[in-house]
């Protein structure tokens, strides 16, 4: 496993790990969420076929990698990272692309800035626990008038954040972990994996993660997806999320013809931990199809 750090074009600097044959024809590229880190695919990783090369890193204002400068925290950017990260450790050959959430939003940002990278290389997609839009009016599953307040709420403290001037989220480790268990979670989480989520949570940057819960409220990316809408995906949804609903995976595998959608009972946001075997088991069919399409 080689881990290193990239310098992006405008001078931010970001956390990368990479790992299997460097001259592979398929590359797995992972892009995790909001708030939290590279290691979201700790529990994925291990479950992917023998000899697969993969790629993860740290987005900006998360995990390892350095904060953005004032502006660049969009979901613009992000894809604009995503370019700079493939250029820079999978120049060549065909991709399978696999984003979490902001990850995923990621992904949808690229096909609409970089079509033709898109139409050229990619191979497969994999939507976990993401929304191609309509991420406005969250409302954490709460219904009536809690969730209006919820909503309320989370506007509030997204511009709170974008002016919180600290490295760190002024949050104990408890309040991290109680908080990331009744949101992010679903039936019987392992401790183990609250307390990642959590950890990576305390990790990120806090006007960063201020900035990028805005970005997602403004999000809309329905009309991007007609770029991978003949290339091989799946879209999966925990059937307990209280951050992106199955509605909001249903409206993108609507966009996909070649899109299946998974639905994981009981399952809340974070599917590469409750569900890293299917999630796994996913990207290796992505790979599959890939290996034996008529470009191989």
């Amino acid at each position: 496993m080689k881990a290193r750090d990239l310098t992006m074009a405008d001078g931010t600097v970001l956390a990368v790990e990479e790992d299997g044959p460097a001259d592979a024809d398929i590359t797995v590229v992972l892009v995790h969420g909001w708030t939290q880190d590279r290691r979201t695919w700790d529990r994925v990783l291990p479950l992917l076929p023998p000899g697969v090369r993969w790629v993860r890193y740290d987005l900006r204002g998360h995990g390892a990698s350095a904060p953005p400068a004032p502006g660049t925290a969009t979901i613009d950017r992000l894809a604009d990272d995503l370019v700079e990260v493939i250029e820079a450790v999978a120049p060549t050959g065909r991709l399978v692309l696999a984003g979490h959430s902001m990850g995923g939003m990621t992904i949808m940002a690229l096909a609409d800035r970089y079509p033709e990278l898109v139409r050229a290389r990619v191979e497969g997609t994999a939507f976990v626990s993401t929304a191609c839009s309509h991420m406005s009016r969250v409302t954490l599953g709460l219904p009536g008038v809690w969730g209006a307040l919820a909503h309320r709420v989370e506007r509030r403290l997204a511009g709170m954040l974008t002016r919180y001037r600290r490295d760190r989220l002024p949050l104990s480790r408890t309040a991290a972990r109680l908080g990331a268990r009744w949101l992010v979670f679903g039936r019987r989480p392992r401790p183990a994996d609250v307390a990642m989520v959590a950890d990576q949570l305390l990790r990120a940057h806090p006007a960063s993660v201020g900035a990028f819960q805005t970005e997602i409220g403004l999000h809309d990316r329905t009309t991007a997806l007609s770029v991978l809408r003949d290339t091989p995906g799946v879209v999966m949804s925990g059937t307990a999320d209280r951050l992106c609903t199955t509605r909001h995976a249903r409206a993108i595998a609507d966009e996909l013809h070649e899109g299946r959608l998974v639905l994981c009972p009981g399952a809340g946001h974070m599917l590469p931990q409750e569900r890293a075997t299917e999630v796994a088991e996913e990207i290796a069919t992505l790979c599959r199809v890939a290996a034996t399409s008529p470009a191989a």
